[in-house]
């Protein structure tokens, strides 16, 4: 029996990277999960194999988390399926690169939506359904090092971060006396389909490199492992706090 038997996860942007890592963790673990995507649904099949392959059930729903009708479909999908969920996962995450003097609305909107508006109320609409079952539950947002640490060219990234770290030390106090427990998994530089570009970029990746203490990227199990840990009875006294996972980036990076 695995630590997470008999319980559900929702965990966001599971078609791939870290989610789909997440999604596969949390199903050894003995979870049901709810895999959440947008786009083409080839990733999330294979999230629902591995899934499967674990020995857990699986459901795929489509929905873009920064869409208030998509957020309460995924949740009322969720307990169609499995008549509840114990754990939240806000997985689902974008960046746009751009100097903060050419940051379009339409950008800013984006990120902002997908990155905090997303967490904000997909949480608020899983946690109004443990309240009415009287359950408690584990929120767990995947945030990043950028919750505190600056990133030139990426400021819609780092405000909405930011506004995850500060969203989530106002949950933990507001939630906790209902027995539900918030708290961040902030990775530094993991190696994913979205760094495709700085893996094959040498020089730059070295240079990343020469700043890890631990002299590696990160991998998607390290963070799933954190997650799994934070989903499991042994966090259950774990709340209002931000995991960094980064190989000690944070304590030794300098721009270059």
């Amino acid at each position: 029996m695995g630590t997470l038997a008999g319980q559900t996860a929702i965990v966001t942007g599971s078609s791939s990277g870290i989610g789909q890592g997440i999604a596969e963790r949390l199903a050894q673990e003995g979870a049901n999960v709810v895999i959440d995507y947008v786009g083409g649904p080839d990733g999330a099949q294979e999230t629902l194999k591995k899934v499967e392959a674990a020995g857990a059930k699986g459901v795929i729903v489509e929905a873009d988390v920064s869409q208030l009708d998509a957020v309460r479909k995924l949740v009322n999908a969720t307990w169609q399926a499995f008549g509840g969920a114990d754990i939240l996962v806000n997985n689902a995450g974008v960046e746009k690169e751009a100097p903060f003097w050419e940051v379009t609305e339409q950008e800013y909107d984006f990120v902002l939506g997908v990155n905090l508006k997303g967490p904000f109320f997909l949480t608020q609409a899983f946690v109004q359904r443990l309240i009415e079952a009287k359950k408690p539950g584990r929120v767990i947002n995947i945030s990043s090092v950028h919750e505190d640490m600056a990133f030139p060219n990426f400021a819609t990234y780092c405000a909405s971060k930011g506004g995850v770290r500060m969203l989530m030390r106002d949950l933990a106090v507001e939630l906790g006396p209902l027995g539900i427990t918030v708290n961040n998994v902030a990775p530094g530089a993991i190696s994913t389909p979205i760094n495709t570009a700085l893996l094959e970029n040498k020089p730059k990746l070295n240079a990343l490199l020469k700043n890890i203490p631990l002299g590696r990227l990160g991998t998607v199990d390290d963070v799933a492992g954190l997650v799994a840990y934070l989903a499991s009875d042994a966090a259950a006294y774990v709340n209002g706090s931000t995991f960094v996972i980064d190989g000690g980036l944070m304590r030794n990076y300098h721009e270059q």
